[in-house]
């Protein structure tokens, strides 16, 4: 069983929302922090360990400033995030470009940083060499195919746009040491918020393995393996979180088995969560607007699928506090709804809840990935403010909420001036 509390009492989150209203999405610093450098120090092991955390999973400046400072590197799949690194001080080969369809001028703003580049297909070498020149250093993503299982969220990779086949991974290694390049990685990513530890130890083997083969076959020695993102977390009280130790461990000893008995050791092993390191810290606060009474019981609030998408599009579990009523008996059952002109605009669906209503706060857990970053303007719905929950206990504004000023600004109304 997983505790679900959140970092605030209501007195406290009623202040806050008094200066900034709801909805907002708040994380909290230390707990991130925390988790980070946990970890870290359960892959210790390993020489030169770093999570590249997933830009995309929460796209702020002061969180990944934050990451930064905990020693941790950035996994960037565009243009914009590969400058939002940069300007928050990003540097070099702690910054990794994960290719898919990727244009020209991305492939040429990475290799100006120095960033690692990771390809996604053989189609990208052309484009890379003919808008970046070729690299001292290469990646390539792995897609196994139906040699692995995916999930729900991610699918099954044989299925995926994602990765090179069994079949082009050792020739695409090949090429790249034909065209002078030095230094290798191998990457893969075949699940998404997977909650089964050993099935990341079983990735591992995989890369291992693999690893072994692309040398053995092409004489190309990998000297980084990314083992990808996709470490559940724990949506549900009553799921498990995922075991690190044991990964760890399992990865360990197939590292001594495979990796050394091969005489390919060092090599050193990343990962590139997102999810992992800050979305149960982030918590997405709305107050009711409503309790209607139909068919069913719904709970109206004043955020919507655009602050909190994953509910709406894959089905998604979030749990649900209301302040103040944690220690009542959960004896209704609502629907929890956004006011999208859409039906699956719903938090919750025959959720147990305590009686509730309008004017309630109500939080929304595990928000701290895939939440905001997910929004959009669909219905003019304007993006909501983000907050941080610093270490010694204040409250700082890190985004703004949207206005409609931003909404309009980049449309043309008749008779307007053109802007290019």
């Amino acid at each position: 069983m997983t505790e679900k509390r959140i970092p605030l009492a209501k007195e406290q989150l009623e202040e806050i929302a008094r200066q900034y209203p709801t909805p907002f999405h708040l994380y909290d610093e230390k707990a991130i922090r925390e988790n980070g450098r946990a970890f870290y120090k359960t892959f210790s092991w390993i020489e030169g360990f770093k999570n590249h955390f997933a830009v995309k999973a929460c796209p702020n400046p002061a969180i990944l400033t934050i990451l930064l400072e905990e020693n941790m590197g950035v996994d960037c799949s565009s243009l914009t995030e590969l400058l939002l690194a940069d300007k928050v001080g990003f540097q070099g080969s702690d910054i990794v470009l994960t290719s898919n369809d990727t244009p020209p001028e991305e492939f040429a703003a990475a290799a100006r940083m120095g960033a690692v580049i990771n390809l996604d297909d053989l189609a990208h070498i052309e484009t890379l060499e003919k808008s970046a020149g070729i690299p001292e250093t290469i990646s390539f993503r792995y897609n196994p195919g139906d040699a692995r299982t995916g999930n729900v969220l991610i699918g099954l990779p044989q299925e995926a746009k994602y990765g090179l086949t069994r079949d082009q991974v050792v020739e695409a290694y090949q090429i790249m040491k034909e065209k002078g390049v030095k230094r290798f990685g191998l990457h893969t990513m075949v699940a998404s918020n997977e909650l089964e530890s050993s099935y990341f130890v079983e990735t591992a083997r995989m890369l291992f393995e693999l690893a072994v083969k692309i040398k053995r076959e092409s004489g190309v020695r990998i000297e980084l393996i990314n083992m990808g993102g996709g470490i559940g977390i724990p949506y549900k009280p009553e799921d498990e979180p995922v075991d690190l130790e044991y990964i760890s461990e399992g990865m360990k000893k197939l590292y001594n088995e495979i990796i050394v008995a091969e005489n390919l050791h060092p090599v050193r092993i990343v990962f590139e969560c997102g999810r992992l390191i800050t979305g149960p810290y982030g918590y997405l606060v709305s107050r009711v607007r409503q309790v209607a009474r139909k068919y069913k019981q719904y709970v109206g609030l004043d955020s919507c699928m655009a602050n909190l998408m994953r509910p709406g599009l894959y089905g998604a579990y979030h749990h649900i506090t209301v302040p103040g009523k944690e220690d009542l008996p959960r004896d209704q059952i609502y629907d929890v709804t956004g006011s999208l002109c859409e039906n699956n605009d719903k938090f919750a669906i025959d959720r147990e809840l305590p009686a509730i209503e309008a004017g309630d706060l109500v939080v929304i857990h595990d928000t701290g990935a895939h939440g905001y970053s997910m929004g959009f303007n669909y219905n003019g719905k304007l993006r909501s403010a983000e907050l941080l929950l610093s270490e010694d206990g204040s409250v700082q504004l890190i985004r703004r909420a949207e206005t409609i000023d931003d909404y309009f600004a980049t449309m043309r109304f008749p008779g307007s001036p053109v802007k290019v």
